[in-house]
């Protein structure tokens, strides 16, 4: 540790001094500045800063400044979660790396995170902080306005961040409730969208719960309805995360027969069965390190079910035909529209993945409750579909506007974005209209002529066909969402006269 540095036992006895010092601080604000203190003079830099994740590791605040001998005053500022404007803090923080640069330029690094100085700055360490359980919790920096090597300072300065950090956690649970406001205070995530559209108050709450999973290996488990977006979210899970940089693999549970799905996610060995004439990677393997989107998980056969469960417990996969396993690094996104409470009721669904996949659960609301969103969604797909068809932008009439606003969307956002693509198509003025949108409008029957006994028939007929449409013609599945006995149900759908081909 000290074969870099110079003069090596007199540094280590300052060393020394600084973990006895540091030991006895008796609150969080001598502590953070007693590791910016000891940092810069440690490795004789004119700079140092302590960076530090909040709880839910969507923020990165700067904790702690040194700099030219004196103690920076506070501020309170803090990066979002994805960090993009500031590439060293995030390649050190996400990647787990130690970053040494012995010649800084500005040209190519950004380092709008340095305070201003006389001098510009010219070398910079920042290293990964680790707590209790080898998780990053914050970054600890040091620059200098003069060209040196300063990574041979990077593993005693780790060991005294970390050791900081410990004694932070135990003052902070020593004081607990009336801990130092500035640190047990949470920060909200910012809710940025993710790339996301919509400014509800359920999409709101939608971007707060993919700020608490960015940074946080657990697997999650989006539903909704049909059409509401859940693999935008699981890309916006990927992309704003720590696994950015790796691989996004999709795969539809329901595209693919069993055999062919099974090989599909775990690949096979040559030989394995029937024109398998060589060995060939699965999508666990593409996506190591990255993430893995399993999409309509309910539709997943109960015997692969078995075996994704084995590889979230134990990180391993065993492909087709071989004896061995192997490790696997993957996070595993998966999403259904389906009430897998329902389907593991009923055996079709393992209750133990079902457990294991539902840690943490999202849920994406369907159009019609966030009425606001829609026509900031129109627009932006008008937008997008004059784009590419090279076309100026369409202008939006009033009555179009009402008319989008007025409609149910069963199809939700993937229905909006068909009918404002094909409205987009169909409009010749320039300007959309309520007859460009082809809205599925209740049939305006003459109801006059229609007996009270007949609209009650007609209202419940179009109920069970509805709801019977939205479970795929599962009719134990319908009987239970609308709270009637299955043996009911097939009374009143032969008395409607609804058959199966109506579905």
């Amino acid at each position: 540790m000290f074969n870099q540095v110079p003069q090596p036992l007199r540094y280590a006895e300052a060393l020394l001094q600084r973990f006895a010092g540091l030991s006895r601080a008796a609150d969080a604000d001598s502590l953070l500045g007693g590791l910016v203190e000891a940092a810069a003079q440690l490795c004789n830099c004119e700079l140092s800063q302590l960076y530090l994740l909040d709880s839910t590791h969507t923020r990165l605040t700067l904790s702690a400044e040194w700099q030219d001998g004196l103690l920076q005053p506070r501020l309170a500022d803090s990066l979002p979660s994805d960090y993009d404007g500031e590439q060293l803090l995030q390649y050190c923080l996400c990647q787990n790396q130690v970053l040494s640069l012995g010649e800084l330029d500005s040209s190519l690094h950004r380092t709008d995170f340095l305070p201003g100085a006389a001098q510009p700055w010219r070398s910079l360490l920042c290293l990964p902080l680790l707590d209790e359980h080898k998780r990053v919790s914050g970054l600890l920096l040091t620059a200098s306005q003069l060209s040196r090597d300063l990574l041979g300072f990077a593993g005693s300065l780790g060991h005294l961040g970390s050791f900081v950090i410990a004694q932070l956690h135990l003052l902070q649970r020593l004081r607990a409730p009336s801990a130092d406001k500035h640190l047990a205070s949470v920060a909200a995530p910012c809710a940025s969208g993710y790339g996301l559209i919509g400014d509800s108050p359920r999409m709101r709450d939608v971007y707060r719960l993919i700020g608490k999973v960015l940074h946080n290996p657990v697997s999650v488990l989006l539903t909704g309805e049909t059409g509401t977006g859940k693999e935008l979210v699981a890309r916006a899970i990927h992309d704003c995360g720590l696994r950015r940089s790796k691989a996004f693999i999709v795969q539809n549970c329901a595209s693919l027969p069993e055999s062919l799905l099974e090989s599909e996610l775990f690949g096979y060995r040559k030989g394995a069965f029937t024109g398998a004439d060589r060995d060939r990677q699965g999508l666990f393997d593409a996506a190591d390190g990255g993430t893995l989107f399993l999409d309509e998980i309910g539709d997943m056969p109960l015997s692969l079910q078995a075996k994704l469960l084995r590889v979230l417990q134990e990180g391993e996969v065993r492909p087709l035909g071989s004896t061995a396993t192997h490790k696997v690094d993957v996070r595993i996104v998966a999403a259904t529209h389906r009430d897998l409470r329902s389907l593991v009721e009923e055996g079709r669904f393992r209750e133990d993945l079902f457990y294991r996949l539902s840690h943490f659960p999202i849920e994406l609301p369907p159009l019609r409750e966030r009425d606001e969103d829609i026509l900031h969604l129109a627009r932006n797909f008008a937008d997008k579909a004059s784009a590419f068809l090279q076309r100026d932008t369409c202008r939006w009439s009033d009555s179009a506007l009402e008319h989008l606003a007025s409609y149910a969307f069963p199809g939700n956002v993937r229905e909006l974005k068909g009918l404002v693509e094909r409205a987009v198509l169909l409009c010749e003025s320039g300007e959309l209209l309520p007859e460009h949108f082809n809205l599925r409008q209740a049939e305006p029957e003459a109801a006059g002529g229609m007996n009270l006994r007949e609209r009650l028939e007609r209202v419940e007929r179009n109920l069970l066909l509805d709801c019977l449409r939205k479970n795929r013609g599962n009719q134990s599945q319908a009987a239970r969402e609308l709270g009637l006995p299955r043996r009911t149900l097939l009374y009143r759908m032969e008395r409607l006269s609804i058959s199966p081909a109506d579905v």
